[in-house]
């Protein structure tokens, strides 16, 4: 019953409310394709991330979240493909999505690139009632799970300049969806809200071993507070990034600090997690929020045409 409770709390919340209904991760600056189809190729090798992140640690049917995409340049460096299947759980709701993307680079210059990208997207939306407890007389709470399908398109642009800097704005769900479970006499509807997300960052060296990585991501939903992620992280010879970032939101002085790390095992193997400290109400009753990830180009990068920081642009 406590799942049943946390999971119709979420989902009046987030759709009613109209506020964030995309799933968010601490280590965006290593996941753009999940943000922006149009960063597929980009990297000039085929890559391969994952990343599973559980969500407010000790709350019953809490968000835990996944994602698993490939993305590499195809028969021509300037066109590139890319693949994503994310999921995520919030008590006894179950989203699943799996897009594919499609770029081309409209821009090639010598210290210079934009790309333009589209993608398409199908969203599998449950409600799991079959894992609710029993309870005895009511009808609503049948040994059943209540599913619906969506499709939808989004777009975006990713600029890179000099190597070391890259900005990028995208809409990955353009289409409003009405979603929800049908229901005759309901007095408001849900709709699918687009999201809109601009990124940017850069490489600045401090020493020859030692580089300063900025990193921010803004998001906005209609009818919701204007959302970002800032990030610094340090590059330490190329093979450790370690930083902080800051989580704007909430309902004081922010939603989280998060603390990120990741190891560079070999040129081709990055590994990464990062830990969220809660800043809102909620930090009392949980014990953060942790994020792991792997990512692994398939093939190595050529450096003449590599990018200064093989971890910045993966």
């Amino acid at each position: 019953m406590k799942k049943l409770l946390f999971s119709l709390f979420i989902l009046t919340a987030c759709l009613r409310l109209s506020a964030q209904q995309d799933h968010h991760y601490s280590q965006f600056m290593y996941n753009k394709l999940y943000y922006n189809p149009a960063y597929a190729g980009t990297r000039g090798v085929p890559t391969i991330t994952g990343i599973f992140r559980s969500q407010w640690m000790g709350f019953d049917g809490a968000p835990q979240s996944g994602l698993l995409s490939v993305n590499s340049p195809f028969l021509t460096p300037r066109v590139g493909i890319g693949g994503v299947l994310s999921m995520k759980k919030i008590g006894l709701n179950r989203d699943f999505t799996g897009s594919l993307a499609y770029s081309y680079e409209l821009i090639k210059l010598e210290n210079a690139s934009v790309r333009a990208g589209i993608q398409g997207s199908i969203r599998s939306l449950s409600i799991a009632f079959d894992d609710a407890t029993p309870v005895v007389g009511d009808p609503s709470l049948d040994n059943q799970q209540v599913n619906s399908i969506y499709g939808n398109v989004g777009a975006g642009v990713y600029a890179t300049f000099a190597q070391r800097y890259y900005l990028g704005f995208s809409v990955p769900h353009i289409y409003r969806n009405t979603i929800g479970i049908p229901n005759p006499n309901a007095y408001q509807i849900a709709r699918e809200s687009p999201h809109f997300y601009a990124t940017a960052g850069g490489i600045f060296p401090l020493s020859e071993d030692i580089n300063l990585m900025p990193a921010v991501l803004i998001k906005y939903v209609q009818h919701a507070p204007l959302d970002a992620d800032v990030n610094v992280n340090l590059d330490i010879h190329q093979k450790v990034t370690a930083g902080l970032s800051y989580r704007v939101g909430g309902n004081g002085a922010g939603e989280s600090v998060d603390l990120l790390v990741m190891w560079q095992a070999s040129p081709q193997i990055g590994i990464g997690a990062a830990y969220d400290f809660s800043l809102s109400d909620v930090k009392d009753y949980n014990a953060g929020s942790i994020e792991v990830l792997f990512q692994a180009d398939l093939k190595k990068p050529n450096k003449k045409k590599g990018v200064f920081s093989p971890r910045f642009f993966m």
